[in-house]
């Protein structure tokens, strides 16, 4: 799915979301973000956006809410991906904080659970990458960690992605620009 619409995120509203960004020490740590796609609906299990034709070359920032289970890949401040995710089962949650990519393999096997990762952008020496994980990505499936997208995505960003980019995962990403989505609220009753 392709989308080219943007919506310029003010430089008032960006300071507030930056630094309402819970997991992230410091707003240093976050991403400069310029503009972010304008949806006209609610991304459903296995869809994405990506809209990086146009956008000038920029350095690539990528972000993951655990709490929208959503990934956000920026160039040069201005979104260019949004895809839903699978993240860690509790007993072995994804962690949150800023991570460097350390390692790209496009056709990786995971050694511990002798699983399929391709397009495998290692974020922690014990594990922990983002990496396709098939066509049906949505929150009835859990990771050992990882943060899994759908295949076509993980090609797109593994493309763009260079060692050293960094990712930031937290819990509540410009929770002013995104609002609620994919944020799961537990009805009354």
């Amino acid at each position: 799915m392709r989308i080219s619409s943007r919506l310029f995120v003010g430089p008032a509203l960006l300071a507030a979301a930056v630094a309402a960004a819970p997991a992230i020490a410091a707003p240093a740590a976050a991403p400069a973000v310029v503009s972010v796609m304008e949806t006209s609906g609610t991304l459903r299990p296995g869809e994405y956006l990506w809209a990086a034709d146009g956008v000038p070359p920029g350095k690539l920032a990528i972000v993951v809410d655990l709490r929208r289970e959503r990934l956000y890949v920026y160039r040069g401040g201005v979104e260019i991906g949004r895809t839903l995710i699978i993240y860690g089962a509790d007993h072995l949650p994804t962690p949150t904080g800023r991570f460097p990519i350390l390692q790209k393999d496009r056709d990786h096997v995971s050694n511990l659970y002798d699983a399929p990762m391709p397009y495998m952008l290692r974020l922690t020496w014990d594990g922990v990458a983002i990496h396709g994980s098939g066509e049906d990505v949505d929150g009835r499936y859990a990771t050992h960690g990882c943060i899994g997208v759908p295949d076509e995505f993980a090609a797109l960003i593994y493309g763009q992605a260079k060692m050293g980019d960094v990712v930031v995962v937290t819990r509540d990403w410009m929770p002013e620009v995104y609002g609620n989505e994919g944020v799961q609220v537990a009805s009354a009753g």
